[in-house]
């Protein structure tokens, strides 16, 4: 089965438009952020661009609000299939956000800083329909175009695995190098903001076409998915 590819960071027609093109199966709206974000959206314009995605491309809503009942209200208002609950927030809050997101798929980013990640990862495995393992720095959440520790994001593939959940890579990706990660972590699927992006920060259509061809290109034989 081939990996999968979101493309993020979609904030104009211009970039769904490229997204689509490039055979993307999901795309993400940043919307509601605490940290650093140069594509976060207004509410409106995240549901007036969600509305213009054709059907069987997945939409993705990533946010870090941290309160359950904003997330959910979020998610309703610009009618998105998957909630990216991509802050720092407790386990509560996703464990309410997962059992009252009628038939929206729910993800949990887990940040790759250290050896800690896998204790984190195992404890949201319960609460949601996948775990995204990204990068973060002191201002970002997301978006930082860094590499982390792929060694640590292939044995929360592993420990996934063993309860049906899928998990999503990226951090860092780019065309050159997600072939690489793919053989080196087998995630479900791959996901990329800025390594796509051009010098002022909208989606090339060169490079989103390599990202997917090339995640595509690397499946390896013993995938682990849901």
């Amino acid at each position: 089965m081939p990996v999968r590819s979101k493309l993020c960071g979609i904030r104009s027609e211009g970039d769904l438009a490229i997204a689509i093109e490039a055979g993307a199966d999901a795309v993400g709206f940043i919307c509601g952020v605490t940290h650093t974000s140069e594509d976060a959206l207004r509410e409106d314009r995240a549901r007036e661009l969600a509305r213009k995605v054709p059907p069987y491309v997945s939409t993705v809503l990533v946010t870090h609000l941290e309160s359950a009942r904003e997330l959910l209200n979020l998610a309703s208002f610009i009618g998105v299939d998957t909630i990216q609950v991509h802050g720092l927030v407790n386990f509560d809050t996703v464990a309410a956000v997962f059992a009252d997101a009628g038939g929206r798929r729910v993800t949990k980013a887990i940040h790759v800083t250290g050896p800690e990640a896998l204790d984190e990862a195992r404890q949201y495995l319960d609460v949601c329909h996948a775990l995204h393992l990204d990068s973060r720095t002191t201002d970002r959440l997301g978006g930082t175009g860094e590499l982390h520790d792929w060694s640590i994001s292939r044995q929360i593939v592993e420990l996934a695995a063993a309860l049906g959940r899928p998990v999503v890579l990226s951090g860092g990706l780019r065309p050159e190098n997600v072939a690489e990660a793919v053989g080196a972590v087998q995630p479900y699927a791959v996901d990329v903001n800025s390594g796509i992006e051009d010098e002022q920060g909208d989606k090339d259509p060169e490079k989103a076409r390599a990202f997917v061809s090339m995640a595509r290109a690397a499946l390896p034989s013993d995938v682990i998915s849901a």
